[in-house]
């Protein structure tokens, strides 16, 4: 029992010390604004009436206003980690965008934290999706898992992250890999929910995303690198621990979301889904992330502060976003979402992106 409640002290000082890092570290967030190398063609004469203009879409059964998710950030049995989810969930609902909740690993340590999780008497309409790390499918974790997962938040959709890199500079971190993707898979087959894949800011390659489709996976979100460096956080937590500088080496390490994108487009041009994410900070990243084949477009950091601030500051941050981006469609010639997504005749040159 002693064992047990060490643990999710552990857990819960964790998530707290992740938020610390991220709010006081500037340098967490990378800013290498890829998308700034994308060029968009502006229509002058965009043939449309703005307020005719429809970023809506539907995602998993659900409608959107448009199309962008609240990416994954916290949860834990903290009274700030309960607020702010309970914040992103009220807005959610209000504004009619998706939500993803942190890992829920902690709540299978601590009945209490369960309570970061129970938010769908908050958004009875939202698209919510639940969150558990891969490798606990090398540990111990499966289908029991995966569901209590979906009915703690009464999720339309589960993601699965793949992080191997914060793992591997996490001091405490799970470092066995091998075999997922066809526990991935297994899972797949047992769950009548839908399993969407997501790296956490290294970027989905082709050759991964290669291998879950042929286990019957369909959603990717690419989380590609460019914001939020996870790599740096552990440093600074693994730093009073082990002296070197690993999480620093590895800051920037992986692939920018617009290239992955690019490389998963064979892809969806076989019926995977994409989901853009990783240093996307403003309407016109999510404009550029859906002509470059994204269904929807994650954003978690823009959000962090306003979430432990109120719901009324999460809604008027997602608000002024679906302005702009409403107005890039208007300034594109875009009347409707189909119009943009995929549509890479609106890029001035083909992006070459390293």
């Amino acid at each position: 029992m002693l064992t047990c409640c060490v643990a999710v002290e552990q857990i819960n000082r964790r998530k707290l010390e992740h938020v610390q890092h991220i709010l006081e570290d500037t340098g967490c967030d990378r800013g290498r604004r890829d998308f700034e190398q994308i060029a968009l063609r502006h229509r002058a004469l965009p043939e449309l009436d703005l307020n005719e203009v429809d970023s809506s879409l539907s995602f998993l059964g659900r409608k959107l206003r448009f199309p962008l998710l609240i990416s994954s950030m916290t949860g834990g049995d903290d009274e700030r980690l309960i607020t702010a989810n309970r914040n992103l969930a009220l807005a959610a609902e209000h504004c009619g965008v998706a939500l993803a909740v942190g890992s829920q690993r902690v709540q299978f340590k601590q009945d209490a934290a369960r309570a970061s999780f129970d938010l769908r008497p908050l958004a009875p309409n939202a698209l919510l999706l639940a969150n558990l790390g891969a490798v606990q499918l090398n540990l111990g974790f499966g289908t029991t898992e995966a569901q209590e997962a979906l009915s703690t938040l009464d999720a339309d959709g589960l993601f699965l992250h793949l992080n191997p890199l914060q793992e591997a500079i996490q001091p405490e971190g799970d470092v066995d890999f091998s075999g997922l993707a066809d526990r991935i898979g297994q899972l797949n087959e047992e769950l009548n929910s839908p399993i969407l894949i997501k790296e956490i800011g290294c970027g989905l390659s082709r050759m991964d995303a290669e291998l879950l489709f042929a286990r019957g996976l369909r959603f990717f979100d690419v989380a590609g690198r460019g914001g939020t460096s996870w790599s740096r956080i552990e440093h600074h937590r693994r730093q009073p621990l082990i002296d070197d500088d690993l999480g620093l080496l590895f800051q920037d390490w992986g692939l920018p979301t617009p290239r992955a994108l690019m490389e998963l487009a064979p892809l969806r041009e076989r019926g995977a889904t994409l989901i853009a994410s990783g240093g996307i900070r403003d309407a016109l990243d999510m404009l550029k992330s859906v002509i470059l084949g994204a269904s929807l477009v994650g954003m978690a950091k823009p959000f962090l502060e306003p979430a432990l601030e109120s719901a009324e500051a999460v809604i008027a941050r997602i608000e002024s976003l679906e302005r702009a981006f409403r107005i890039g469609m208007f300034l594109l010639g875009c009347r409707t979402l189909h119009d943009l997504h995929g549509n890479e005749d609106l890029l001035l040159d083909p992006p070459e992106l390293r």
